[in-house]
């Protein structure tokens, strides 16, 4: 018969494989951060350099599969409300040849 500790090992080993342990690790975090957040004082407005610098280091973090660290920065400040999302970010104009 397996120890408890035992099956605490299994069970973390388990939760970390399917990526439940980093999720809930960075849910945490992001709501350690939103609670310590001033509410009383709103964030600046961001910039529209800044919107898109966001975006970007967004993009690269799914990418390259930081989908927890990414969903700390929607937390911390794409996904706040009063800032800028990717909907905000005007399309550049495409030429003809590269729409083929």
């Amino acid at each position: 018969m397996a120890t408890v500790t035992e099956l605490k090992a299994v069970l973390k080993d388990t939760l970390e494989k399917r990526g439940v342990l980093g999720h809930l690790r960075a849910r945490i975090r992001a709501e350690v951060f939103s609670a310590l957040d001033d509410e009383s004082e709103p964030p600046p407005p961001l910039s529209h350099e800044n919107l898109l610098i966001n975006e970007l280091i967004r993009e690269y973090l799914e990418f390259n599969k930081y989908k927890y660290t990414a969903s700390v920065l929607m937390a911390d400040g794409l996904g706040r409300k009063g800032k800028g999302t990717s909907a905000d970010i005007e399309e550049p104009p495409v030429s003809p040849a590269v729409k083929r």
